[in-house]
């Protein structure tokens, strides 16, 4: 396993388990944080409208030798552009921003109530038109993924949560797994807050590597797609350097016992849509 191993999606699309985030990354910086990764064996690259980056993106997508196919692209349609005309609209922007002729992989960025139904709708159109080889969700709990199965044609191949060692869903995960949905971690380390837990500085001491790498590798071996953000290539690499060492079941468990349901953006049912 490395850095561009892929793991299979329900439809069967292949998807690099690890990859590069980039929310938050300033429209300056995007380009450059992309190219490094890619330099550096990242074969996965997520971004959303709402980053503000899509073109900055594109442009490395333009930029880069990689060639396009060996690249897998994920955006998302943010909430003020759901409903199915919207989604379509939207969609056709962030392409044009994209520079690309297709997205690997389009989302529902939050389950906006009363919308996000319609919104699949559109997703699904696109799916058959071949415009985007997967969709999927970020932020569905089980009952908005139960809800959104009853009207469903395409099962969501993915559903995109924050998920990290102090909010391991666990209950979330073992759904996802029954209906071959796969779960992505966002914020997968924690946004760095807890790295002095005794129990990953314990578990970096005794594998040689950082909190941050102990993080990513439970992740991994939990069957999560990770996507960790840095602009620094450093960093990047540092993140990436996850693959020559595994978490023993007891290590595993430990990290399972660090949960405290913590969470650091709101719950998707209390996220404020109406703003």
């Amino acid at each position: 396993m490395n850095i561009a191993s892929t793991v299979s999606l329900s439809n069967g699309v292949r998807i690099p388990q690890f990859g590069l985030g980039v929310y938050k990354v300033e429209e300056s910086k995007a380009n450059d944080t992309v190219l490094s990764a890619l330099d550096l064996g990242y074969r996965h690259i997520d971004t959303a409208s709402f980053y503000g980056n899509e073109r900055q993106v594109g442009d490395a997508l333009q930029e880069t030798e990689v060639p396009r196919e060996d690249i897998f692209v994920t955006t998302k349609v943010w909430n003020d552009e759901q409903g199915y005309e919207e989604t379509l609209e939207a969609f056709e922007q962030s392409l044009e921003k994209l520079q690309t002729d297709y997205v690997d992989l389009y989302l529902i960025h939050w389950p906006v109530p009363g919308k996000f139904q319609e919104t699949w709708r559109a997703l699904e159109l696109l799916y058959e038109q071949g415009r985007v080889r997967a969709i999927g969700v970020c932020n569905f709990q089980e009952h908005h993924l139960e809800k959104l199965l009853e009207v469903a044609e395409v099962i969501p191949v993915v559903d995109q949560v924050e998920f990290h060692p102090r909010l391991y869903q666990k209950d979330l995960l073992d759904f996802c797994q029954q209906k071959e949905i796969k779960l992505e971690a966002w914020a997968p380390l924690g946004r760095a807050q807890y790295f002095d837990a005794p129990v990953l500085q314990s578990l970096a001491e005794k594998h040689g590597k950082t909190p941050a790498q102990i993080i990513l590798r439970w992740e991994l071996q939990h069957d999560i797609i990770t996507i960790p953000k840095s602009v620094k290539p450093k960093r990047q690499k540092e993140n990436a350097d996850v693959f020559d060492f595994e978490l023993s079941p007891e290590d595993m468990n430990e990290m399972d016992e660090m949960n405290r349901d913590q969470r650091l953006s709101k719950h998707p049912d209390d996220f404020p849509y109406d703003l």
